[in-house]
């Protein structure tokens, strides 16, 4: 009987301990910095978009909306997300470093590991979403991390999504 209870007790504690977890946005200099680098190399303004992350059981989601509707941000986002994924396929993580640095969370593993990782770019309503999806463990973790350090590093201009 207590085996069972405290089966049953530590599969409860494993599935809560997969849902979601709060980001904490990183230290104000931090979100300055990447702002100021985000400027250089993301085309759109950062102060009227917002990015959302969802971490999905098979990879991820990220999109980038327009938060004014603007027809000229929508397509500064559409071609860079449409341009980041197909750099990202070939194992070109340029960006993104150049952003957050090299030693964001996740990056070395999708920078070797990319081949393993399927993407898709597509135009939504006010901007682009690139769908990551792999069946390699390892590589769902390491875009869970790399999710999670944009959401502390994108402070205020990004939000997790929750299935």
């Amino acid at each position: 009987m207590f085996k069972i209870l405290g089966l049953i007790l530590m599969a409860t504690l494993a599935l809560v301990g997969c849902q979601s977890q709060a980001v904490e946005p990183a230290a104000p200099a931090r979100l300055a910095e990447v702002a100021n680098r985000g400027a250089e190399v993301m085309p759109f303004d950062l102060e009227r978009t917002t990015h959302i992350f969802e971490k999905m059981d098979n990879g991820g989601l990220q999109q980038v909306i327009s938060d004014d509707g603007d027809v000229a941000q929508i397509e500064l986002i559409r071609a860079h997300l449409a341009e980041e994924a197909q750099r990202f396929s070939q194992g070109d993580f340029h960006d993104p470093q150049m952003i957050h640095g090299e030693n964001m969370a996740g990056l070395h593993q999708l920078m070797t590991g990319y081949q393993h990782i399927n993407l898709e770019y597509s135009d939504i309503e006010n901007g682009g979403q690139i769908l990551y999806t792999t069946d390699d463990a390892e590589m769902v973790t390491a875009l869970h991390r790399w999710f999670d350090a944009q959401l502390s590093d994108h402070g205020p201009h990004a939000q997790p999504k929750t299935q």
